[in-house]
């Protein structure tokens, strides 16, 4: 039995990516294994969104190169966004890569992996688009009792941020027909997965070209209606959305949809309009306000996370300086913070003014100081109350004798002793103590 050894780069669409190749190749017979040392077939999942990202792929390709030398055997592919992007060049910059597989043809790893152990001697690039191609991101790996699993609903983009390049490395907005989705979750839900996180570039954009508009309700709060009627799922989430897509709509289903937790993740990019605009954006920062205002009236507990970016072309001391007042005013739970990285291809990439690397740093360090003061805030004050937590299992990392982690309806990473026969129930779990990142607690 040939093994297969899949390092994932990147986002969570990319980890979903990673396990439906994964489900993949092991109903075609592979063994998946846990270490490149022992598989016969390593891909690497890459990354376009940084250029961190994309230099951290082809630097463990390097190393996987020389491995390849003294197994000549040994099959080496890169998969994904940068694989979408630069194409047939890896293989000139990496000769000994064998399989370059673009976004819209995981479904193909398969057959081009069973083609170069039987021998093919042609390297292969496959990048094309392809029609449906957003359906065939279906299969799961046994949950081997996780309680949670991801769920694609769409692919590609249509917007144009004058920074990213996810449209080249996606495509355009392709959206999964509903029943296709609730079929997949259904089968989750019969072997025990209780939370379903619903993924897609911009999910509030799901099935705009597939479904109308029903009794003024979106096609995506009509997909969040009809998995909220389903009987084996006990929590849904979903992400990423773009504050365009909070329309009424959808800020209603908060509160009234009793599976939907109270947790969204609203990307910001910035706190300066002047950047916003720049950053092709489409809204402004008190519009960006106004969605965080009509959230909070729904459900005042509701936790938010964002996206900063420090240092986008032409950022001035005074744009950064309201970032920094934007989180003080909005006081998020989290943030995902980035220093602005040049994307060859992307209108961002030849504007003036562009920011010294120095300068990111100096931002990003003084943001990420303000924000980790902000969210051990936030966490402090649950401090004392009662939460429900989905126990997933034990902790990857620092591992303590019958310590589990889980997460709160509103995303917290909660640690407290429990048994592992607990893994995949909802608990009553008391906070005692938090920090940053993480909260502590026992069960009730």
């Amino acid at each position: 039995m040939k093994r297969v050894f899949i390092k994932t780069y990147g986002c969570q669409m990319n980890e979903r990516d990673s396990e439906a190749v994964a489900a993949m190749l092991r109903d075609r017979g592979y063994a998946l294994v846990s270490s490149e040392d022992d598989a016969d077939v390593i891909l690497l999942n890459t990354c376009s969104v940084r250029d961190l990202a994309e230099q951290k792929a082809l630097g463990k390709m390097g190393l996987l190169a020389r491995l390849k030398r003294k197994r000549p055997a040994v099959v080496l592919g890169f998969m994904g966004c940068m694989a979408q992007r630069a194409g047939a060049t890896l293989h000139e910059r990496l000769p000994a890569l064998d399989l370059v597989v673009g976004t819209q043809k995981f479904h193909k790893v398969p057959d081009y992996v069973d083609q170069l152990l039987r021998g093919a001697r042609q390297p292969i690039t496959d990048i094309e688009e392809e029609p449906g191609s957003e359906n065939t991101i279906r299969p799961h790996l046994a949950p081997e009792a996780r309680p949670t699993a991801f769920v694609s609903i769409m692919q590609g983009c249509d917007l144009s941020c004058s920074f990213c390049i996810v449209p080249v490395t996606r495509g355009r907005e392709r959206s999964r027909p509903m029943e296709d989705i609730l079929a997949e979750i259904r089968e989750l839900t019969a072997r025990g997965v209780k939370e379903i996180t619903l993924l897609g570039q911009i999910v509030p954009s799901y099935g705009r070209d597939i479904i109308p508009i029903r009794n003024g309700r979106s096609p995506f709060v009509q997909l969040l209606e009809a998995v909220n009627a389903e009987p084996g799922v006990e929590r849904i989430r979903f992400t990423s959305p773009h504050p365009q897509g909070f329309r009424d709509d959808l800020i209603q289903c908060f509160g009234r949809l009793a599976k939907l937790c109270e947790y969204v993740h609203l990307p910001a990019q910035s706190g300066s309009n002047r950047i916003l605009k720049a950053m092709r954006r489409g809204y402004s920062v008190e519009k960006y306000k106004r969605i965080v205002a009509r959230l909070r009236e729904r459900v005042p507990d509701i936790a938010l996370s964002t996206d900063l970016i420090v240092g986008f072309p032409g950022e001035t001391e005074e744009d950064f300086e309201r970032t920094l007042q934007l989180v003080e005013d909005l006081q998020f739970d989290s943030a995902f913070l980035f220093k602005y990285s040049r994307r060859s291809g992307t209108p961002a990439a030849t504007m003036a003014g562009q920011v010294t690397q120095a300068e990111i740093e100096r931002r990003h360090q003084k943001l990420l100081k303000l924000m980790e003061r902000v969210s051990l805030r936030r966490n402090q004050r649950l401090v004392g109350r009662v939460l429900e937590v989905l126990v997933e299992g034990e902790p990857k990392s620092r591992k303590v004798e019958g310590r589990m982690c889980g997460r709160t309806r509103c995303n917290r990473l909660v640690f407290f002793q429990a048994g592992r026969a607990d893994r995949g129930r909802l608990l009553p779990v008391r906070i005692t103590r938090a920090t940053a990142h993480t909260l502590y607690g026992e069960l009730t």
